[in-house]
């Protein structure tokens, strides 16, 4: 495939946690497995190339990635779905598909190669390029606008959180002083200014200098985190028994909650010296995975992007309430 290509990370790991959610008997209905992060495809070329009863729903906010995707899943006919969509919009999505719930959610939060390779698309550090970064290249502010109208609070706030980046005040407020100045539009000068505020030791270690501040933009023009909180229930809940909820997370605020959304649905509410549990009250979640798992050595020399992934999963094992309300009402408006 000409143009960029995504190495998905954990890729062979990520078919093997899906598959026995979405592997049935030849004379079951097909299984649905929902890619709320579509990218170029990967994942979920490799889902229906391998997992023969599974359907495939590629959900992503950008309309090139949906476009480039769905040409590499063409083959596989209509066993393959895109639609446009941000992934916390999965309940209507399904409601619009007339899905009730499905077998599968993966989410792959790490921003894709095809955003980081194409110039255009102003998410890289490594050339002048606009400072754009909206993932929905058609919608709301850019990463221009973050720094040339945000206070130095709210950037030191964005570059601290997002970006983990220790001298976030000291940037902060060189880019105040320099917008004063000039707005800025591309990445040249930003990179450069970067390089000034940054201490020479600081700057070997950690990869390049740029990476947190870009990190830390991306996160905020594409309110990543709030959608991720609205999202992370919801794809729970979309799952029936059985189906399971797969998450790579490349940032610890993401990866926390993830963990909390899956502690949350794996925990007991009645005292632990029950002698026994009534039935109702079972958790509604198993964790699959034993705390995050990582990627090893080599894939990380393969794929310097696995260093910082973390993998979590967690499977439905008990209908939720709001399951069981809901088909009982639709079984009254049925009859």
């Amino acid at each position: 495939m000409a143009g960029p290509l995504h190495v998905p990370v954990l890729l062979d790991r990520v078919v093997a946690l899906l598959a026995p959610a979405l592997e049935r008997d030849e004379n079951d209905r097909p299984r649905v497995m929902i890619d709320c992060t579509l990218g170029l495809g990967g994942h979920s070329e490799a889902v229906l190339t391998r997992l023969s009863s599974a359907r495939v729903i590629g959900v992503d906010r950008d309309t090139e990635a949906l476009r480039l995707a769905g040409e590499r899943l063409a083959p596989f006919g209509d066993r393959f779905t895109g639609v446009h969509a941000v992934y916390d919009e999965i309940p209507d999505v399904m409601a619009d598909l007339g899905l009730d719930e499905v077998d599968a959610v993966l989410f792959d939060l790490g921003v894709s190669s095809m955003q980081l390779d194409v110039r255009e698309r102003g998410f890289a550090y490594a050339e002048d390029a606009p400072l754009d970064m909206r993932m929905d290249g058609t919608s709301g502010p850019t990463a221009a606008d973050v720094l040339n109208s945000y206070s130095v609070g709210d950037l030191t706030r964005i570059l601290r959180d997002y970006g983990e980046e220790k001298f976030a005040r000291k940037i902060a407020q060189a880019v105040v002083r320099r917008r004063e100045a000039e707005p800025f539009t591309t990445s040249g000068p930003l990179v450069e200014l970067l390089y000034a505020e940054i201490p020479a030791p600081a700057r070997r270690t950690g990869g390049h200098p740029a990476k947190r501040t870009f990190q830390a933009l991306r996160m905020e023009v594409n309110d990543e985190l709030a959608v991720l909180r609205r999202a992370l229930p919801a794809a729970i809940e979309a799952i029936g028994v059985g189906g399971r909820v797969v998450v790579e997370s490349y940032h610890s605020l993401e990866d926390r909650m993830v963990k909390q959304a899956f502690t949350a649905g794996t925990r007991s509410e009645l005292p632990p010296d029950l002698p026994f549990v009534p039935e109702g009250s079972e958790p509604p979640l198993r964790q699959v995975t034993r705390g995050a798992e990582k990627a090893d050595e080599s894939e990380i020399a393969e794929n310097p992007r696995a260093a910082s992934v973390r993998l979590r999963a967690v499977e439905r094992v008990h209908p939720s309430k709001h399951t069981h309300q809901h088909h009982q009402s639709r079984n009254r408006g049925a009859v």
